[in-house]
């Protein structure tokens, strides 16, 4: 059950919803016995699937970009794009990034990044930092 909670909060952490997976990560370091590796495979897989969500709904929203309520500009639009262009691709490794991180990956289904790339990097940026959480959580030395 602990893990089930794991993966929710991961997976709800990555869409634009609030949630903070660290913390009950963290928590459940503390506080039990478990398999490191299995908590970092479990809220892994449920941020880089969140993620994907957020990554379908960018591959759906340009269809309403033309309706009144649409809440960005063609300009603003365009402005992303050269953000986007600008920084390239790889700005999906800092998807794992407060605030910024999780409208990445929305931008990343807008601009229809191919998925296997999108997948790949996101899922790098996420494991690095749930494993950056869970070695300063027991310690570096408990990982080795």
């Amino acid at each position: 059950m602990l893990y089930l909670t794991l993966f929710l909060s991961a997976f709800i952490s990555a869409t634009l919803l609030p949630s903070s997976s660290e913390v009950i990560m963290v928590g459940m370091i503390t506080k039990s016995q478990v398999n490191l590796w299995l908590l970092w495979l479990v809220a892994t897989l449920g941020n880089v699937l969140g993620s994907c969500v957020n990554y379908w709904l960018g591959t759906q929203v340009l269809r309403f970009k033309h309706k009144k309520w649409f809440p960005v500009s063609e300009q603003g639009l365009e402005k992303a794009q050269n953000q986007f262009n600008k920084y390239g691709v790889y700005s999906l490794l800092f998807a794992w990034l407060p605030v910024v991180g999780d409208p990445l990956t929305v931008i990343g289904g807008i601009f229809k990044v191919r998925f296997s790339v999108f997948l790949l990097l996101v899922t790098l940026g996420k494991g690095a930092r749930y494993l950056a959480v869970i070695a300063l959580a027991v310690g570096v030395e408990a990982l080795i």
